[in-house]
């Protein structure tokens, strides 16, 4: 572990989006392990504030919050003043919003990724910044021949069907969402080759877990079992038988820690984050074990494909697991059946869950 990564070091670690699903988790496990967590976030996105709550509540002083936007470059450079480490998290986060307002998914993933950068360039120290990029940086991988199978699809090249998607993949940006996503992560890296700022990309497949307020256009798994525990459809766009490889948040708290322990070794470079191919599984496969947790069937209806949709995504992980040194991911029926659980518990449902749930979380 470096020096500045050490609890030792008593200035705060910068979480931008800290109330979000996968910042408030890097705040938990870092304020756990006794650093203090500046957690700055506009907390814009409906139930953020409650995981903002959650962590003062468990972390005490150890956490300190700046209610504010990313595109706020006055109140982001005070923020990054006195801080070791910068997790930038903040973000539009959803393809269809982009498509909505392409004008502010570019001022918020563009402008504000730069507003961070330059807080720290400009602040005069080598402060380490870990970034949250997307899949979506390589496309729709329109060129990658598919068969189906059952209910998924399966790359027909044996290289992909084995490992996945690698970071030598061309970078093929669709979308605003992909083109602002996908222009701040090429930021991130050129800051450290231009200006010597140690910084990583984790480019992300799909995060699920605890304190996830999923919705349809972001946090899909949450919201499939949000639904599900509610008795309401759930809407798939295309088929359903697209494939991701669902990543567990505890694995991927993990990555992004471990980027900033051996930032000296890994700095300038992008990886690959996901579930990996043993957690591959489709929009329907995934549909099918929700109704056996719960013990009746998940109504379901169809949409056209959105645009940008991916009918494949699964990350080959193995340069991420090398440099980063990770655990094994989480079995994602475990984690799904986990996360079943508490949001039962968090939005008070009633629901009894079948033996299988109970045997997964037990």
């Amino acid at each position: 572990m470096s020096e500045a990564a050490s609890p030792a070091d008593s200035r705060p670690v910068l979480i931008t989006g800290g109330a979000g699903f996968i910042g408030c988790n890097i705040a938990d496990r870092l304020a756990g392990e006794g650093h203090e967590i500046l957690v700055y976030d506009a907390l814009s996105r409906p139930g953020v504030e409650k995981n903002l709550a959650w962590l003062s509540d468990r972390h005490g002083p150890l956490i300190t919050s700046v209610i504010a936007d990313i595109r706020d470059e006055d109140a982001l450079a005070r923020a990054a003043r006195e801080a070791k480490a910068v997790f930038h998290m903040a973000a539009q986060v959803a393809v269809t919003t982009s498509l909505v307002d392409p004008r502010e998914d570019f001022e918020i993933n563009i402008r504000g990724t730069l507003n961070v950068l330059d807080a720290v360039r400009l602040k005069g120290e080598r402060t380490p910044v870990i970034f949250a990029s997307t899949n979506k940086v390589y496309g729709d991988l329109a060129d990658i021949d598919f068969q189906l199978d059952g209910q998924r699809y399966v790359p027909q090249n044996q290289e992909v069907a084995t490992h996945g998607i690698g970071e030598a993949r061309p970078l093929d940006f669709h979308t605003p969402y992909g083109c602002s996503k996908g222009a701040a992560d090429q930021y991130v890296l050129e800051y450290a080759r231009s200006y010597a700022i140690p910084t990583a990309v984790i480019r992300m497949s799909c995060i699920y877990g605890l304190r996830q307020m999923g919705t349809e256009d972001q946090g899909w798994v949450a919201h499939f079992l949000i639904r599900a525990l509610a008795g309401e459809p759930i809407t798939l766009y295309g088929d359903g038988c697209q494939v991701r490889d669902i990543m567990d948040v505890r694995n991927a708290v993990e990555a992004y820690v471990h980027a900033w322990e051996r930032i000296d070794r890994i700095s300038g470079r992008a990886f690959n984050l996901g579930g990996g191919p043993g957690n591959a599984v489709s929009l329907r496969e995934l549909i099918g074990y929700m109704s056996e947790l719960l013990g009746r069937d998940v109504e379901v209806r169809f949409d056209d494909w959105r645009a940008g949709d991916q009918r494949y995504f699964v990350a080959d992980t193995r340069a991420a697991r090398q440099a980063l040194g990770l655990s094994p991911a989480v079995p994602w029926k475990e984690g799904v059946a986990l996360l079943a659980d508490w949001l039962r518990e968090s939005r008070g449902i009633d629901q009894t869950f079948t033996a299988a749930q109970q045997q997964a979380v037990a």
